[in-house]
């Protein structure tokens, strides 16, 4: 029960800064984007390459390649995710945001897709997939001793050896804080900017965009800001969630999980407000997530007219979807704002 709550929080913390970068993008400016797994998939590659060690794997010909990776601090990593995901929204941004919503809608899922078979097939970069194992994680060795090790070894500290200061029994616990502390930056960051001019103006292209360009606000250049911003947010959750995991394949790019469900709980929460998005993010992967917790309740077989149903591989999946599903029209119907709506934004001065 213990680990299934860390894991908890932690993944819901994720999908939060998710839903965050999200909300830029289409709750602050209108930008539909259904490629959130693109931007999240590159951080996640991008840190994990910089991050991690050189490896060995076995090529098609049983042969020993070296993949070669920069060992590099996780800072860097974490900066570097969240400025390639920058970089793939600058690019799309070019090509699609001069022109009508839906065109931004097609390229940002074609560009996942093609960063996914880049993935898939690029084996001297990603290790296609076999996916990287092993990630390291931030100052992992200075804050765990290993098993039957006395003395405990030195811990390299940004190329720093220094004597290993402390122990946790927990070290997710740390990594928790990790995930809360990006969380609450991102949270406040983008608290103080929606009410500023810039945020104004987003809000004015999505209410109106003709109007604002009338009233000589450069559009382009709002929605191109709006669209890195968000996708830097993307970039810095995929680069957390591949340190968490010290796992990835090309799997992280699945629409899925990382769109189609992020979308949901941007919906669910309040499209527009930044507590909606965090709130929609937990309960929607309370949803997600607990259903997992069915193989405790239910018997691992179930006979039924049709045969023998196994329910770990045929009835979980389903179940949660129709959960996710459910949820997302009963919100619609009742409250189509989502639980926390958007706050409205008046001016306190009044002109005479």
């Amino acid at each position: 029960m213990f680990s299934f709550l860390v894991d908890f929080l932690m993944l819901g913390g994720t999908y939060a800064i998710l839903s965050l970068g999200l909300n830029v993008q289409w709750g602050y400016t209108g930008l539909f984007n259904i490629g959130v797994a693109g931007f999240f998939g590159v951080g996640a590659y991008v840190s994990t390459i910089l991050v991690q060690d050189p490896i060995n794997v076995v090529g098609a010909g049983n042969e020993s390649i070296t993949v070669h990776f920069f060992n590099l601090p996780f800072v860097v990593g974490l900066l570097g995710a969240m400025a390639a995901s920058g970089i793939v929204a600058v690019v799309v941004g070019f090509a699609t945001l001069r022109l009508r919503s839906d065109y931004l809608a097609i390229a940002t899922i074609g560009v996942s897709e093609i960063l996914r078979l880049i993935a898939t097939n690029e084996r001297g970069i990603t290790i296609g997939n076999r996916g990287i194992e092993n990630i390291p994680q931030p100052l992992h060795q200075c804050l765990v001793i290993p098993v039957g090790a006395n003395p405990a070894p030195p811990c390299d500290l940004f190329g720093i050896k220094i004597p290993q200061f402390i122990s946790l029994a927990h070290y997710d616990w740390f990594y928790f804080l990790i995930v809360l502390g990006f969380l609450l930056i991102a949270f406040l960051a983008l608290e103080r900017i929606s009410r500023s001019p810039w945020g104004r103006a987003l809000r004015a292209i999505r209410e109106d965009e003709d109007a604002a360009l009338a009233l000589g606000k450069n559009t382009f250049r709002f929605k191109m800001q709006s669209l890195i911003v968000g996708a830097i947010i993307m970039g810095g959750a995929g680069s957390i969630v591949a340190h968490m995991v010290k796992f990835i394949d090309p799997s992280v790019f699945d629409p899925l999980q990382r769109t189609f469900l992020v979308w949901v709980m941007l919906i669910v929460g309040g499209t527009g407000n930044n507590k909606g998005a965090i709130f929609g993010a937990f309960l929607m992967w309370a949803i997600w997530s607990t259903t997992s917790r069915l193989n405790d309740i239910l018997p691992p077989t179930l006979l039924t007219p049709l045969g023998k149903i196994d329910v770990a591989s045929q009835l979980f999946g389903p179940i949660r979807i129709m959960a996710i599903v459910i949820a997302l029209e009963v919100i619609l119907l009742y409250r189509p704002r989502g639980l926390i709506a958007e706050e409205k934004h008046t001016s306190t001065k009044i002109d005479h």
